[in-house]
C-alpha cells in the first residue's frame, strides 16, 4: 500500500489525479439519498417543467408522455432537475416522477429487439421511432426491453435512458 503525504507547499495525490482527469467523482449527498445522475420516468400524462425548484418559478413547458425517461441531475427535497431526451433542462416535482426505468428509441427508424444480447440474434420485434419501452436491465452493452407484450434485447447505445453519464450539463 502506498501512502501519499502532502508537504507544505507540495502537490497532493488528489491534486495530481484531478489535474490528469483520473480522479473519480465522489458520490454527492442528495435529499432522497439516491445517486445523481440517475434515471426516472414521468409518472403522469402531464408533468410541468419549471425554471426553478418551486411553483413560483415560471413554467417552461408541459411534458405529455407518461413513462418518458428523464435523467435527474440535481434535486431538492421536493423537486428534481431533469434532463429530457431532447437535452432540455427543467425542474419537475418529485411526485411527478417514478423510479421505474424506461428507454426511448430516438432514431428515425425502427430498432430491432433481438431474442438474445448479441448482434446476430434473431429479431423478436421492432421498437418504433420515438417509442417508449420498459427497461428491464442492461448488461455488456445490451438492454432488455419490454413493450406491448413484446420483449427483446437492443444495443444500449441505440437508446436514450441507458447511459449512466450525465446527459445535460
Amino acid at each position: 500500500m502506498t501512502i501519499w503525504r502532502a508537504r507544505k507547499g507540495g502537490v497532493t495525490l488528489a491534486a495530481i489525479l484531478a489535474a490528469t482527469g483520473l480522479a473519480q467523482a465522489a458520490p454527492r449527498e442528495t435529499p432522497s439519498g439516491l445517486p445523481v445522475p440517475r434515471y426516472v420516468s414521468l409518472k403522469f400524462n402531464e408533468v410541468n417543467a419549471r425554471a426553478g425548484p418551486g411553483d413560483d418559478y415560471r413554467p417552461l413547458w408541459t411534458y405529455r408522455a407518461k413513462g418518458l425517461p428523464m435523467q435527474v441531475i440535481a434535486e431538492t427535497r421536493d423537486w428534481r432537475r431533469v434532463c429530457d431526451p431532447q437535452g432540455r433542462l427543467g425542474w419537475v416535482k418529485g411526485t411527478g416522477v417514478s423510479g421505474e426505468r424506461t428507454a426511448i428509441n430516438l432514431a428515425p427508424r425502427p430498432l430491432p429487439l433481438r431474442r438474445g444480447p448479441r448482434a446476430g440474434a434473431q429479431v423478436a420485434a421492432y421498437l418504433a421511432p420515438r417509442a417508449l419501452a420498459e427497461l428491464k436491465g442492461c448488461k455488456a452493452g445490451w438492454c432488455r426491453l419490454s413493450v406491448a407484450g413484446a420483449s427483446g434485447w437492443a444495443q444500449a447505445l441505440a437508446l436514450w435512458g441507458t447511459d449512466e453519464r450525465a446527459q445535460c450539463r
